[in-house]
């Protein structure tokens, strides 16, 4: 029997035609059938044929032969519950969501329940499939879209990577900002160019924070959080590239999304602020 307590993974050679997931999964891991049922429905079973490797999520799924399921087990992850979006617009083959903190963009192989993409799928009217198309830190809060076919997502994608979509965000930082408004910082990341500007928009004397509106011509991993950190005013709430003292979350908001619409060719424009 497995420690339900304990992280583990298993990869399971299917050796016979015919087997129901939930009753093979229950016999080689261990775990009871309503676990196993939990643990597909959270995204940490998956099955490879082939080439292809896929998540599986029917209990009752027949597996054949030549097949391989494979386990990602963790406590920890499974037991997370995932922080509310608000739904901000619905196209039909995208939405735009307001993510809050502690919201993931996208899973792992442990599991995906706690992600926007999954959130959508299970709570979207009528339910759609859902596609990565950009990336919001799961320690950030703010506007992210998701796309539902993938036609879609390739096209939305298209969109990011022309840099045909404006975006800006709003960060709060220790101290006044002593900056010029639209202080750009050009400085390379992971090896790959990396634009951001930064203005200030008020300073809470009271305080000593600093409240500042960024827009970055590009859109690197932790992009605005080491460029802000690079000017000595790291975002509060920073624990990576600021204090790690802070107790704070971090202050960092997508308030602002602006683009052309592949599909009506409409400019399509979402403002938290206004």
């Amino acid at each position: 029997m497995s420690d339900v307590s304990q992280k583990f993974e298993k990869h399971i050679k299917i050796d016979s035609q015919g087997a129901i997931a939930v009753d093979l999964l229950a016999e080689k891991t261990g775990l009871s059938k309503q676990l196993v049922k939990q643990v597909m429905q959270k995204g940490a079973v998956w099955v490879t044929k082939g080439n292809k490797t896929q998540r599986l999520r029917r209990a009752k799924k027949i597996l054949n032969s030549r097949q391989t399921v494979h386990v990602y087990y963790d406590p920890h992850v499974l037991a997370m519950l995932p922080p509310e979006p608000e739904l901000m617009v619905d196209e039909g083959h995208y939405s735009i969501w307001n993510k809050p903190y502690g919201l993931l963009s996208q899973g792992s192989k442990w599991g995906d329940h706690c992600t926007i993409t999954r959130w959508a799928e299970q709570h979207l009217e009528p339910q759609r499939s859902s596609f990565v198309v950009h990336r919001l830190d799961r320690a950030a809060n703010g506007l992210i879209i998701v796309a539902h076919e993938k036609k879609a997502a390739a096209l939305l994608s298209a969109l990011f990577q022309q840099r045909k979509v404006e975006k800006r965000y709003q960060i709060w930082v220790r101290g006044q900002f002593e900056f010029e408004n639209n202080t750009r910082v050009d400085s390379d990341i992971d090896g790959r160019s990396a634009v951001s500007y930064f203005s200030l928009v008020s300073y809470n004397a009271d305080q000593n924070r600093s409240l500042l509106d960024v827009s970055i011509e590009t859109g690197r991993k932790h992009q605005i959080r080491r460029h802000s950190a690079e000017l000595g005013f790291p975002i509060i709430g920073d624990r990576l590239h600021g204090l790690q003292s802070e107790t704070e979350d971090l202050q960092l908001s997508a308030y602002y999304l602006s683009f052309e619409c592949p599909f009506s060719h409409t400019q399509k424009t979402v403002n938290l602020l206004a």
